[in-house]
């Protein structure tokens, strides 16, 4: 079974994914797989003719801040970007999926929705966060603005949007208990 995990930056994703591995589910990271993407030579280029040099600061380390300016304050951009990086994303999880077909696959992905990948999903697991929270954590764990990070918020779909197509929520509030959520959904995925 392959389940998509998903949610706005800064709800938690990473760390509800950690309690699902530490249950037994394999975990495909797929932004973690992206922004290894812009290191294989033909991808870097495209990048590169789209966003200029800044992008890399050097052989291994992409400008993760130029970059963000540059795709949160033009949806164009953005979604040119995502047409580079997302199919190599898509072709990557294919082979881990195969690998891991025995068990339960999560695809944990900030842009499951976005780019419509949760089609091929058997189930989406939403995770959501007060909006201050969600602030907080990003200009902490990035050291980006107030505005920086509510910009990248503004060009993810709302969750309300996301509500819609989600099966399970998990909310990530700091009161609700995270792991019994994940206990719930796990018992459910593991018992269809």
């Amino acid at each position: 079974m392959i389940i998509g995990l998903t949610g706005g930056i800064g709800t938690g994703k990473s760390t509800v994914a950690k309690v699902f591995a530490l249950l037994g589910a394999s975990i495909f990271n797929s932004d973690e797989n992206a922004k290894q993407q812009y290191f294989i030579p033909n991808i870097k280029k495209q990048v590169i003719d789209l966003l200029g040099e800044q992008c890399y600061l050097d052989n291994s380390t992409i400008n993760r801040k130029y970059i963000s300016q540059k795709i949160f304050s033009d949806t164009s951009l953005l979604k040119k970007l995502n047409e580079i990086i997302h199919p190599a994303v898509v072709s990557d999880f294919k082979k881990f999926a195969e690998l891991h077909s025995n068990g339960l696959v999560i695809k944990e992905s900030a842009l499951l929705f976005e780019t419509g990948l949760y089609r091929g999903l058997d189930k989406v697991i939403l995770v959501v966060s007060p909006l201050d929270l969600r602030i907080n954590r990003v200009m902490q764990r990035d050291g980006l603005s107030e505005m920086e990070v509510k910009n990248k918020i503004k060009s993810q779909l709302s969750d309300d949007e996301k509500r819609k197509l989600a099966d399970y929520i998990i909310s990530n509030n700091e009161q609700d208990s995270i792991i019994e959520q994940c206990l719930e959904i796990y018992s459910k995925l593991v018992n269809v």
